[in-house]
């Protein structure tokens, strides 16, 4: 028999937390969180999110162990602004029985009818920066502090349970010494002439953080039309500066400016902290700390994790000056592979940035959904 209980308290969210160290023990590719993260991002009382959000975090019990794990998720300006009668859910973890799989489920939809909505979607998460997608191809490689990682058994619960395929990602990498000089070089300078851009390169943290919310103005501005996109409030501004800026290398964050010194490109690029965060296994002390920090020095391995360019300049080279930039210092700091966070396989323009890189498809994820009776 499956029993469903909310956690509510902080010891049962911490089992909740917990739950996938247990599930993914053994797994030489999943890449555990930080627990005392995970724990900030169900607390009302830190993450922004749930000033626009309501959100259940629920446990599945047999014979008395956890089997399974589901966040339940009402995003108020996704309902209520965009009039999407839409259940999110996420962190959606669960052991190979249908049973456990199909009782977690049952509860977003009872949520989801108590509020008079239609369908339910996932995984995700609060929002366009958090996670997104089970992983339905590449699981023969590691993951990421980005992504979420999980079993082959899950793609089979979902399709058996009747959700049917709602957005593909598409995650891709190529070696560094992919991006020739030769593509972008001559064009970079070409683009900055005619359209008055230069470049803003940086050296310090605190040398971005000034310039930090136009980033995510222009986030909101670049992504808005894509499915599903929910623009970064405010307060979730100063919370994602606090959370990701410091995690990142100060020269792996590329700023161009126009004549006026108004932002129009951007590009965030992380180490790849995969081995780092497994040697920590959740824990920042004693040894978590030190792991993260040589990985941020050392890392050969590096993400981009988000690429954004005002509408006015997109399809116009802009793209040149970033790639030039990231050329020169991924050739002083010896990067050997550059990996490419989950893109949703409608976006074409995206896709076109990084053709002449011959980019390797090397994971699919996806999110499903299912109509709420």
């Amino acid at each position: 028999m499956i029993i469903i209980k909310e956690a509510v308290t902080k010891s049962k969210l911490k089992d909740f937390v917990k739950f996938p160290f247990l599930l993914y023990k053994n797994s030489p590719y999943w890449v555990p969180p930080i627990v005392k993260d995970e724990l900030d991002t169900f607390d009302k009382t830190i993450n922004p999110a749930f000033k626009n959000a309501d959100a259940w975090f629920f446990l599945a019990y047999k014979n008395e162990m956890v089997v399974g794990r589901i966040a339940v998720i009402i995003n108020k300006i996704e309902v209520d602004d965009q009039g999407l009668k839409k259940i999110r859910f996420g962190w959606f973890d669960f052991v190979d029985d249908v049973a456990v799989s199909e009782a977690l489920l049952k509860k977003v939809a009872e949520i989801g009818k108590q509020h008079q909505l239609e369908y339910m979607e996932g995984p995700v998460g609060f929002s366009n920066l958090d996670k997104v997608g089970v992983l339905t191809e590449g699981f023969d490689h590691i993951g990421s502090m980005i992504t979420w990682y999980n079993h082959a058994y899950y793609k089979e619960h979902y399709e058996r349970l009747g959700f049917v395929k709602e957005k593909e990602y598409m995650e891709n990498k190529f070696p560094a010494k992919n991006a020739d000089p030769a593509l972008f070089t001559k064009l970079n300078d070409l683009i900055k002439r005619r359209y008055g851009l230069k470049e803003i390169n940086f050296k310090k943290t605190k040398e971005v953080m000034p310039m930090a919310d136009q980033m995510f103005d222009l986030f909101n501005e670049t992504y808005s039309k894509l499915s599903s996109f929910v623009p970064i409030t405010e307060v979730q501004k100063a919370y994602f500066k606090k959370k990701y800026i410091s995690f990142i290398n100060p020269e792996y964050i590329k700023f161009i400016v126009d004549k006026d010194e108004k932002l129009i490109a951007f590009s965030v690029v992380m180490p790849s902290f995969s081995k780092a965060l497994q040697k920590a296994n959740g824990k920042l002390f004693p040894f978590g700390i030190y792991h993260l920090l040589k990985a941020k020095k050392e890392s050969k391995d590096v993400y981009f994790y988000l690429i954004g360019i005002h509408p006015d300049y997109q399809n116009k080279g802009v793209t040149a000056i970033v790639f030039n930039e990231y050329y020169k210092t991924f050739t002083e700091k010896g990067i050997d592979m550059c990996y490419r966070t989950p893109e949703l396989e409608e976006n074409v323009a995206i896709k076109q940035m990084w053709k002449h890189f011959n980019p390797v498809v090397y994971k699919r994820r996806r999110t499903y959904s299912k109509q709420i009776d």
